[in-house]
């Protein structure tokens, strides 16, 4: 039963509870988080759904692959280090309370 939240650049929180085994992506589309794109289904061939995880979580994740590493040079909002692909992230019991950060801009 875990939840992460999304935190828009205006503030505006989104916690959604019941999560696990769903792809961050997927979660934002279905729910409606506004500045998630998601272009291309999931496939990382778009960073459009280009997240900053909370820095505090960052160790809690998956290792990036070389895929998704080459994909967030392409994004639209600045690179960080806490950059990911939400459609790289499958949320597990592990990632209950995973704060994310939606960047100002996808295209």
């Amino acid at each position: 039963m875990s939840k992460v939240t999304f935190i828009t650049p205006e503030g505006e929180r989104f916690t959604i509870e019941n999560v696990d085994g769903q792809r961050i992506r997927e979660i934002a589309l279905e729910h409606e988080v506004p500045g998630i794109v998601g272009e291309c289904g999931g496939n990382c061939m778009c960073a459009t759904c280009h997240v900053y995880v909370a820095e505090e979580d960052l160790p809690r994740l998956p290792p990036m692959s070389a895929e998704e590493d080459a994909m967030l040079d392409n994004t639209a909002a600045e690179r960080r280090p806490n950059s990911r692909l939400g459609c790289q992230i499958r949320m597990t019991p592990e990632l209950d309370g995973l704060t994310l950060y939606v960047p100002d801009r996808q295209l």
